[in-house]
């Protein structure tokens, strides 16, 4: 009786959260359905848009879960960063990963009742980009959560001191610094092109191995809300050693894959974080966008997630 209320409910959140593009007798005809008229364009629009969204309360409230659920997560992963390069651990870039899929996971949890559980502006612009919300909902969800991110760079200030501000900076995602020299300022870290690729592929390669178990209606409920959650976490824990450690380049931060959480410490700290900044938000969008479109390569009867 308790796995048939729990399948319920994530039917019923499901509904509420996602937006159909159009009804399925608009596009592909089912089985044994015959194909009726195409929909009128406004009431396509409309739905797109979904402007009604932006006086619905129930979605201002989501995004609070949203922007507390990243401002959480901002201040774990950065306290994170900076503990464990204090520690001087032999294997920093394993213990973050570690640490980092089991916080990830955790948040999902609290935050996916409610919310639908992005807390991640690359899932926000996937799920709007695949049809599931609409373009209203989308922004209110990512201006959530980069106020969250913000909050969140700001209680990692308010905990630490002015030295490991400046050494760590705030741990903020970083694709260069400037480090004294022989010669004066040395620039060191990733190339911009190298930066960009990796951001791409690492965000491509989290929607694909996880994000679309949690898009799809039919894996959701076949593994569960907990093993998705759990999943999510673990591949990005991954990606995360994967791009700290194949690059293996002083200055370089890792793939930010969530910008957010590079918005937060840019704009508390400043500075150069700033420095290569919109590779965190374009990298991400073009994998977003080349998600997209393998999903809409997808025969129908293949995808549940509409």
């Amino acid at each position: 009786m308790a796995e048939h209320r729990v399948v319920e409910d994530e039917e019923s959140l499901y509904d509420r959260n996602k937006v159909q593009q159009l009804s399925a007798s608009t596009t592909t005809p089912m089985p044994g359905k015959l194909k009726e008229g195409h929909a009128p364009r406004a009431s396509l629009l409309r739905k797109v848009l979904g402007l009604e969204e932006l006086f619905c309360l129930k979605i201002w409230r989501a995004s609070l879960a949203e922007l507390l659920g990243t401002a959480v997560l901002v201040f774990s992963l950065d306290t994170i960063v900076i503990s464990t390069l204090e520690t001087e651990t032999k294997t920093p870039n394993l213990v973050m990963s570690v640490l980092v899929a089991f916080v990830v996971a955790v948040l999902l949890l609290a935050t996916y009742p409610i919310s639908g559980g992005h807390i991640n502006p690359i899932v926000t612009f996937a799920a709007l980009l695949t049809g599931l919300i609409s373009i209203s909902r989308a922004a209110i969800f990512i201006l959530a959560q980069s106020v969250g991110g913000i909050l969140g760079a700001l209680a990692v200030k308010a905990v630490v001191n002015s030295a490991i501000e400046r050494t760590y900076s705030l741990a903020g995602c970083t694709v260069t610094i400037v480090t004294p020299g022989q010669n004066g300022p040395t620039v060191i870290g990733l190339g911009t092109s190298q930066a960009l690729w990796l951001e791409i592929v690492c965000s491509f390669i989290f929607l694909f191995a996880s994000v679309w178990m949690a898009f799809d209606l039919r894996q959701a409920k076949a593994i569960g809300r907990v093993m998705v959650c759990v999943i999510l976490g673990v591949v990005l824990g991954l990606l995360v050693y994967i791009s700290t450690t194949v690059t293996a380049t002083k200055g370089y931060g890792g793939a930010g894959l969530n910008p957010a959480r590079c918005l937060g410490p840019a704009v508390v700290r400043g500075g150069h974080l700033w420095n290569g900044h919109w590779i965190f938000w374009t990298g991400p969008a073009i994998g977003c966008a080349a998600f997209a479109l393998y999903v809409k390569m997808i025969p129908s009867e293949h995808t549940h997630s509409y």
